[in-house]
């Protein structure tokens, strides 16, 4: 009898059917997001190097790059840039330290803090159009905010009727609606920090700040990082709240690059200006999101 090493088993090779039906499962999700999401960005890329209106017979024009630089010396997209800088500059820290405050509230073991949790995150399931109506209501003239100023003896506000106070109210608007899903995020990252290390920390003598900074911090960097990164994305497209609250006014103070290139696309029926302005704030959101990444990873810029 021949000796030597055993002969190898031979390789099952997988069998077809299995993985035939995963394709025939992937193939409607990969058509519905080439046709209804790729399809579209690429086609709005094109239509960004052309001069094109619905109304026109003729079609697009190819005009290369002419778009861009229009947009270069635009006052009013320059102006509409820096108004999407600043609700995204006033509007983020505030969310994301209220609701880090508010994660680490409802980390603790209390009576009622499952009722606490849902509280919080309820004007997160509410579409943004309908939060939007109702903050409306509350910065009326009547409204709650003037009703109780009243009572305190003070003077009402036209929150959203003059140029110092109608970006501040939208934003005050916006803060309240992210906080719940920011919250909940945040206390999803809280809750995978090792108990050992704060154990490890109280006895080394750690009081709750030094536990906070050297253990809470570093743990939770990489969902804070995510809800920065995400809360850039989603601001920066402002549009909805915009919309219903100001319109884009008084006198452009609230008008945001999203609401400009609405307007540009669907009022003056610009279609090639108005993609074009939608790339360079594709770039824009890219560029801080970047930014905000590497910073939360401690990477040099």
């Amino acid at each position: 009898m021949p000796t030597g090493a055993p002969p190898r088993p031979r390789r099952r090779r997988p069998h077809g059917k299995p993985a035939l039906f995963g394709a025939l499962f992937v193939v409607p999700a990969a058509l519905y997001v080439a046709i209804f999401q790729l399809g579209p960005v690429l086609y709005g890329l094109v239509l960004s190097f052309t001069r094109y209106s619905p109304l026109s017979r003729s079609g697009p024009e190819f005009v290369g790059l002419d778009n861009y630089r229009s947009l270069y010396g635009d006052p009013e997209f320059g102006r509409a840039m820096l108004i999407t800088g600043r609700y995204v500059l006033q509007v983020l820290p505030i969310t994301v330290v209220i609701a880090l405050g508010l994660a680490l509230l409802s980390n603790r073991a209390f009576r009622g803090v499952g009722l606490f949790r849902t509280a919080m995150y309820v004007p997160h399931v509410v579409s943004l159009t309908a939060v939007s109506m109702i903050w409306l209501w509350i910065y009326s003239d009547d409204g709650v905010i003037n009703q109780i100023l009243d009572l305190l003896g003070m003077a009402g506000q036209r929150w959203l009727s003059t140029e110092d106070a109608a970006l501040n109210a939208a934003s005050a608007m916006r803060v309240w609606k992210a906080l719940g899903s920011n919250m909940v995020l945040l206390l999803a990252g809280l809750q995978t920090v090792p108990k050992d290390l704060y154990e490890a920390a109280r006895v080394d003598g750690a009081n709750a700040w030094q536990q906070f900074r050297a253990v809470t911090l570093p743990g939770l960097r990489p969902m804070l990082t995510y809800v920065i990164a995400m809360d850039i994305i989603y601001l920066a497209q402002g549009f909805t709240e915009i919309f219903v609250l100001t319109q884009g006014g008084p006198y452009g103070s609230t008008t945001t690059v999203n609401f400009l290139i609405y307007t540009e696309a669907f009022q003056y029926n610009q279609m090639g200006s108005a993609s074009a302005m939608a790339f360079v704030l594709f770039a824009f959101i890219a560029g801080l999101s970047i930014v905000a990444i590497r910073v939360g990873q401690g990477r040099r810029l």
